[in-house]
């Protein structure tokens, strides 16, 4: 695992309060990509973080097992959802049976993998006619000041081009679909989603609360009411294989 991988264990509770959660139109496109209902589907979500999407594939009806590799964000998973299993792992190591899932699950965790081995790992648990489903939550740069935002973070980051979203080769064709959803949520909440993304917890706290504070200037008059409308595009791949 990569430092900016891990760094995500010493700020669980921060990602937990704060990054955004998914629509139901999602789940939705899950079934309808997989051809199955989630309700009885034996699923494993990979790199599960703090659970966000393990919870709603749960709500779903889904017999879901978490897999996650750090310590940080394992304990704060066990925590706040105590009654979903949780094992140690990740998409490169499955801790799991051979053909033993009808779906597995990678949100926002894809890109953390090596797919030399997390490909084969895929084949090897999924069961003949099981599904890969990986996603991506991703802000809507079609919004002005979502385009603003994320041109003053590439060049702050010294990023060129959006981030790549490479599908692994090996599983099949993919079938995709896109959904945009949004959230309304406090200017200081929408800060603190920023804080808990990788870039910034490895660039350290000074550098990053500057950076923060320079935000809330420019987006504070844009806001008035201290409410930020956050638009997201959820770009969704599923492979069955």
């Amino acid at each position: 695992m990569t430092t900016r991988a891990r760094s995500f264990d010493a700020a669980a509770a921060l990602y937990a309060a704060h990054r955004p959660s998914y629509p139901p139109a999602l789940f939705d496109a899950v079934e309808s990509l997989t051809g199955r209902p989630l309700a009885g589907a034996r699923v494993a979500d990979v790199g599960a973080g703090t659970g966000i999407a393990t919870t709603l594939l749960h709500e779903r009806g889904a017999e879901v097992v978490a897999v996650e590799p750090g310590d940080g964000m394992a304990a704060e998973f066990r925590r706040t959802h105590p009654g979903i299993p949780i094992v140690r792992g990740d998409g490169d190591r499955l801790p799991l049976a051979t053909g033993s899932v009808d779906l597995l699950t990678y949100a926002q965790a894809w890109h953390w993998t090596d797919p030399a081995r997390s490909v084969p790992e895929a084949r090897r648990v999924l069961r003949p006619g099981g599904a890969l489903a990986i996603w991506w939550n991703d802000t809507d740069a079609t919004v002005p000041w979502i385009a603003g935002q994320e041109e003053r973070l590439r060049a702050f980051f010294e990023v060129e081009g959006q981030p790549c979203r490479t599908l692994p080769e090996g599983l099949g064709d993919f079938a995709t679909r896109s959904v945009t959803w949004s959230r309304r949520i406090t200017l200081d909440d929408h800060l603190a989603n920023l804080a808990s993304h990788s870039a910034f917890l490895v660039l350290g706290e000074a550098r990053t609360r500057a950076y923060l504070e320079g935000e809330r200037e420019l987006l504070g008059p844009l806001f008035p009411d201290g409410i930020v409308e956050e638009q997201y595009v959820v770009s969704l791949s599923v492979a069955v294989v």
